[in-house]
């Protein structure tokens, strides 16, 4: 089994390469974005949980998310892998998803970290509020904000892996099926290594 952290800033692309990579290698992707929004609507005991947190304008802690991460991997049994997008966002998240992985004796493979640069970022998020409606994603200082917190607190988990061997950065900027091939070649030497 192989297990992939997708890694980057907001807007580099990552869920659109996450589904196009967990669709051609048969991998489970689990999004945590996607992960609240099912528990919460399933209003199952980590929904309301993480529901609680989220109403008191509190961060959910790690061992609620690394809860619901163990359900989806429980729904979905076994798979060729797992593809983790938007997880982990900190060093703390990465401690307990490694600590998860041992207990079933695997690990995280590979983290691939997409590099776009700021201004590409502003503007791609800008034209996804477009499109998406979403207000968050149409003002620039809030997008600015959310780079610089991915930057003070998220940065650091990829120099926790780098620390193990286990990151790598391919360029995010660019057309959409360059970078998934590059992506592609990294995996394929990931998965010959194994």
């Amino acid at each position: 089994m192989i297990n992939l952290v997708l890694f980057g800033p907001p807007g580099s692309g990552k869920g659109t390469q996450a589904k196009k990579l967990a669709e051609k290698y048969g991998l489970l992707h689990i999004s945590t974005g996607d992960l609240f929004r099912k528990e919460i609507g399933d209003k199952s005991e980590l929904g309301l949980l993480a529901t609680s947190y989220i109403q008191k304008g509190e961060l959910v802690p790690d061992e609620v998310t690394i809860g619901m991460l163990k359900a989806a991997l429980a729904r979905h049994g076994s798979t060729f892998g797992v593809i983790y997008d938007g997880f982990p966002r900190t060093v703390d998240q990465a401690k307990a998803l490694d600590e998860m992985l041992e207990e079933s004796e695997d690990e995280i493979d590979v983290l691939i970290s997409l590099k776009v640069e700021d201004k590409e970022i502003i503007e791609r998020i800008i034209k996804r509020g477009e499109s998406s409606g979403r207000a968050d994603d149409k003002d620039e200082a809030i997008i600015q904000s959310r780079i610089e917190v991915y930057k003070k607190e998220t940065q650091p988990v990829y120099a926790y892996y780098d620390a193990h061997d286990k990151a790598l950065t391919i360029k995010g900027s660019g057309d959409i099926d360059e970078i998934f091939e590059s992506l592609c070649a990294v995996i394929d030497q990931v998965t010959v290594e194994e």
